[in-house]
């Protein structure tokens, strides 16, 4: 599944929020191989999407917008997206153009009207999908124009698509994680070790117990942790960082095994080194192979000097001098056109208004 739009009203605090994943202009000698579906060369997709911003301006919580479209397709229950509106005596609405492995472009459309009741009924909620096929000379634009224009549109309904794997993470505080076992590919066990090490070079030896299903063991000299299902029991000995290295492992090892075809991957670095967070991202840029889309945020900003297009980059901020505080989005590429501009000297000054206000913070010394 590949995300080209996603516009939110109403939802999980965005108000009028829109994020557009195609990029008008292929990237010459680009670090991420293949951004446009096979094929359709002119259907450009950004394969990798960095997204950056300061504290509470939505970087979770597009995610778990994003999680409730994906999971809809699993029952078609409506009731994840109602539990998640702001404010009920407004309509809410959540439009979002995806593609999957078929040459053709998707409109998934929620609408729920101000409750009319108690509680939401489905006279309140409307929802509606949409395709039109993706010619050979097409590119995301003009096949847009045809479902806004209803130009050969296909009605569709939620069990008729094909969608491959999904996996969301987040912080360890904000969502429990329990991992479908990665048992099958001989290569996760080496993926988890080799991570594990790198972030505690302490450990000893990481294995697998051939007794209990998807669970292992984590070595010191004196000591010993178990992981099941991704959650580790014992973790006194551990790092925040090294727990978060279950995690990351899971994520590079399901790349390697094609096992999801898109991912969105909330902080989880914030407890590891920078040079360790960089590593493991470009492992798993050169994973994006076929259809495979990454979200991938961070406050890191030794991120903006790898090697990639500016259109992999966008920043959320929330506008102070609205009383609205809307989210917006706001795209490197739209301000940076020149192939020598410096993304990172772009951020340390300001560019983007997206540096957090810290009068109030330095006004505590006057207390």
């Amino acid at each position: 599944m590949i995300i080209m739009d996603i516009q939110i009203n109403n939802m999980h605090g965005f108000k009028k929020f829109h994020m557009n994943m195609s990029y008008p202009k292929r990237i010459v000698d680009s670090a991420i191989d293949g951004e446009f579906l096979e094929e359709r060369p002119n259907f450009r997709y950004k394969k990798l999407n960095i997204i950056m911003g300061s504290n509470a301006t939505g970087k979770t919580s597009l995610g778990k917008v994003l999680m409730a479209f994906a999971n809809y397709f699993q029952d078609g229950l409506y009731g994840r997206f109602i539990n998640i509106i702001t404010d009920e005596q407004r309509m809410a609405t959540l439009t979002v153009d995806f593609v999957t492995n078929e040459n053709r472009l998707y409109r998934f459309s929620f609408t729920a009207t101000p409750k009319s009741d108690e509680k939401y009924t489905e006279n309140d909620i409307d929802i509606t999908i949409q395709s039109v096929e993706i010619n050979k000379r097409d590119n995301y634009e003009i096949c847009a124009a045809k479902l806004d224009e209803k130009i050969a549109v296909k009605d569709v309904k939620y069990d008729e698509i094909r969608i491959n794997g999904w996996y969301f993470t987040y912080p360890s505080d904000t969502y429990k994680k329990v991992y479908k076992t990665l048992e099958n590919d001989e290569r996760y066990i080496s993926i988890l070790k080799t991570v594990l090490q790198t972030l505690d070079p302490s450990i000893i030896d990481v294995v697998k117990l051939q007794e209990i299903d998807n669970a292992y063991v984590i070595k010191w000299d004196c000591c010993s942790a178990i992981i099941k299902d991704g959650k580790i029991s014992d973790g006194t000995a551990l790092s925040s960082g090294t727990k978060e290295g279950v995690n990351i492992s899971y994520i590079i090892a399901s790349l390697y095994s094609d096992k999801h075809d898109f991912y969105y991957c909330d902080e989880v670095f914030s407890y590891v080194s920078s040079d360790i967070e960089k590593a493991c991202l470009s492992i798993m840029i050169e994973k994006l192979t076929n259809r495979k889309q990454l979200f991938f945020t961070t406050h890191n900003t030794d991120i903006l000097d790898m090697q990639l297009p500016k259109h992999t980059f966008s920043f959320l901020k929330k506008d102070v001098h609205n009383p609205n505080k809307f989210v917006q989005c706001v795209n490197a590429s739209d301000y940076l056109k020149r192939g020598t501009d410096s993304l990172k000297n772009a951020v340390e000054n300001d560019l983007f208004c997206i540096a957090p206000d810290l009068n109030k913070i330095y006004n505590l010394s006057k207390l």
